[in-house]
């Protein structure tokens, strides 16, 4: 549970926004600067990023392939989560996670409980003890967020067979500074109330930093509700769920002297969410029924960074942190159906990192990791064999990065994980890059990845016993599952022109095997004679996902910007010789950014674009492809304020909720405005 003073900072989000406020409109008369003025923000070939290799390299020089959702995109576009900052990211798909009101990420057409979600290089829970709800991640603090595809970075290991997506904080800076975020929007005649000119979305968001040289401070907030999407006001069923999210985040940082730094954090998280369906029952009849479910996260951490020497550094975290996920159903009769679900995880990390010379870098690490499980049902627990599930693990990792030249650099990795369950496994890792014209306004270069992944069992596959019997169908955990293993390879090549245009084309390959999925169990079916269906979690396929991806971007004059992605994916099971459900085989994203002829005024629009998908390979049942388009609006007025207008899904595609089959765009056409108030006195 949240402790209280945490749970009191949540609920008077809405009090805390209104002193921002205040702060900030005492700070419109004061000198302030732009952080964002996009004369001074780096274009995307600029941009450093960390992820692949921990060592800060920008987008076309790091050695392991890293894309970028900058900072300027992420207030171009007016994402409020980091399911909303990765939508336009080529060859990354959200989808919506089943029973729940959020959305997770799958990689080169691996699931999302393969991808590993960090937070500043740490992990986060995954709500559904599998993958982690992205939607629940607000804007917050966000500098930037660095996608990795494929197994092959040392530096992370179970979990992260199909990728890496990392969630960058800002730093804060000297001074005091404080920004605060609200918009309001309506779905039309989709509200729930059926009333075209309701409010169906709205959100609040701001912070405050202030700091000298030797401490900082940053205390932000979140707020988003949303009274959900119904097509359909006058029926119960609502296929859009309700939601009331709220997070905090403080950060506590100590800067002693120069090279030395320490931080501590807490954070916290709440959902309320409600969704309403229609269950049939024997003789054609149907009956309403809802699902509440409560979310409370709680956040704790520490690190630092210490400048040990000229040549070595010394890298520390720590994380605590638990999760509270409550459920309850009900009808028109009863409640049923009570659940709660207890996750807990703590890890230690730390890394030296040692320049051995100028052109020779070796990092060593060390992880250990620990996560419990606790479920009931109605006070009954749904493991097997005790009340509680847990894991650890201790892994160790090296990394060696080697530059033999002005044009190659090598980085060479192994990973050896210890789990207290499976025993000893050990990954290697090699990337490279070589630059054809080093030096030139015209730079291409090629990039080469290899690595092996590694995926232990969840305590979900492992232990659960989901029991949905009310609903016809129960899934089974499997103690017995073996690890599933991988191998990644990506090849690349890609050209810039003066750091304002650029051109990637990259073929990735990935082979798993022993992979874990749910199977229908017919003799525990038959064995149970109640009508109910029994699923369970089997080790059984060998999977493939291979394609090309492609990206570009022209910076065609100040303040206009084409960028486009291609992605071609086949996705098969190898055991079958079928084609894997839910990945399409094409995906488009183009995105323009431009100006007007009115001052401070910019407008930005992203076009998304897929084919059909496989649903059911066994009876080729595929879902159609799909195009959206959303619109946006900028409107500075000095350094402190600006405003912005919105359309999201533009020609109003939407699924047809009366085919079990299309999975396309839930939300239908949303239109939105909302305003920025900032102020900084450095």
């Amino acid at each position: 549970m949240i402790p209280l003073t945490l749970r009191s900072s949540l609920s008077s989000c809405s009090l805390s926004g209104s002193l921002l406020l205040t702060l900030v409109l005492s700070g419109v008369v004061t000198p302030a600067v732009a952080a964002d003025d996009e004369a001074s923000s780096p274009h995307y070939l600029d941009e450093v990023v960390v992820t692949g290799t921990r060592s800060a390299r920008t987008v076309s020089d790091t050695p392991v392939r890293t894309e970028v959702v900058t900072r300027r995109e992420l207030e171009k576009t007016h994402a409020r989560s980091v399911a909303d900052a990765l939508e336009d990211v080529p060859g990354l798909l959200l989808r919506n996670i089943h029973g729940k009101a959020g959305q997770e990420v799958w990689l080169q057409g691996i699931n999302a409980d393969r991808v590993l979600v960090l937070i500043d290089g740490m992990p986060m829970t995954a709500t559904t003890g599998s993958s982690v709800d992205v939607s629940q991640l607000a804007i917050l603090d966000v500098e930037r967020i660095e996608v990795v595809k494929g197994a092959v970075s040392a530096q992370y290991g179970s979990a992260a067979m199909g990728g890496v997506i990392n969630v960058i904080t800002r730093q804060v800076e000297p001074g005091l500074a404080g920004e605060l975020t609200m918009d309001v929007g309506s779905y039309g005649d989709q509200n729930p109330s059926g009333d075209h000119w309701d409010v169906g979305r709205h959100s609040l968001r701001g912070g405050v930093d202030l700091g000298n040289d030797q401490w900082r401070l940053r205390v932000s907030g979140s707020s988003q509700e949303s009274d959900g999407i119904d097509p359909e006001p006058d029926t119960w069923q609502r296929p859009g769920d309700e939601y009331e999210r709220n997070q905090f985040n403080s950060r506590l940082t100590w800067l002693p002297q120069a090279g030395q730094e320490v931080f501590a954090e807490v954070g916290g998280f709440e959902e309320q969410a409600a969704s309403r369906f229609v269950q049939a029952r024997p003789g054609g009849l149907t009956e309403n029924h809802i699902k509440d479910e409560s979310v409370e996260r709680v956040r704790l951490g520490s690190g630092g960074h210490h400048q040990l020497s000229e040549r070595q550094q010394l890298h520390w975290n720590l994380l605590h942190e638990t999760l509270t996920d409550d459920t309850e159903k009900s009808d028109a009769a009863s409640r049923y159906d009570f659940r709660s679900a207890d996750l807990t995880l703590s890890q230690l990390s730390a890394y030296t990192e040692l320049a051995a010379t100028g052109f020779h870098t070796l990092m060593v690490g060390a992880d250990y990791r620990h996560e419990s499980l606790e479920q009931t049902k109605d006070g009954v627990s749904e493991l097997f064999g005790d009340d509680r599930a847990s894991r650890s693990s201790r892994e160790l990792w090296l990394q060696d990065t080697w530059m033999p030249s002005d044009r190659w650099e090598w980085v060479v990795g192994l990973r050896g994980q210890y789990d207290s369950d499976f025993g000893d496994h050990f990954a290697p890792k090699l990337n490279l890059r070589y630059d054809l014209a080093p030096g030139s306004d015209v730079n291409h270069y090629i990039r080469a990845s290899w690595g092996g992944g590694y995926r232990v069992p969840n305590l979900k596959e492992r232990h659960y016993l989901f029991d949905h019997s009310q609903l016809g169908y129960v899934v089974v955990g499997q103690p017995d599952l073996r690890p599933e293993s991988s191998e990644s390879v990506q090849l690349g090549w890609g050209i810039n022109v003066r750091q304002q245009g650029w051109l990637e084309v990259n073929a990735f390959l990935n082979n798993i095997e022993d992979l874990i999925q749910t199977e229908f169990d017919a003799m525990a079916t038959t064995e149970r004679g109640d009508g109910v269906v029994v699923y369970t979690y089997r080790n059984v396929a060998k999977a493939r996902t291979r394609g090309i991806e492609t990206t570009a971007g022209w910076q065609l004059a100040p303040g206009w910007e084409l960028t486009a992605g291609y992605t071609y994916t086949e996705a098969e099971d190898r055991s079958g010789g079928v084609d894997l459900t839910r990945r399409p085989e094409h995906q488009g994203r183009v995105a323009l950014d431009g100006r007007t002829g009115i001052p401070g005024m910019s407008w930005s629009t992203r076009i998304r674009s897929q084919s059909s998908e496989v649903v059911d390979a066994s009876f080729g049942r595929t879902s159609p492809g799909f195009t959206t388009v959303d619109l946006k609006l900028n409107q500075r007025l000095g350094d402190n304020l600006k405003l912005f207008a919105g359309v999201d899904n533009l020609t109003d595609r939407q699924r047809d909720f009366d085919n079990q089959n299309d999975f396309g765009p839930v939300a239908g056409r949303f239109i939105y405005g909302g305003l920025t108030l900032k102020f900084a006195r450095r």
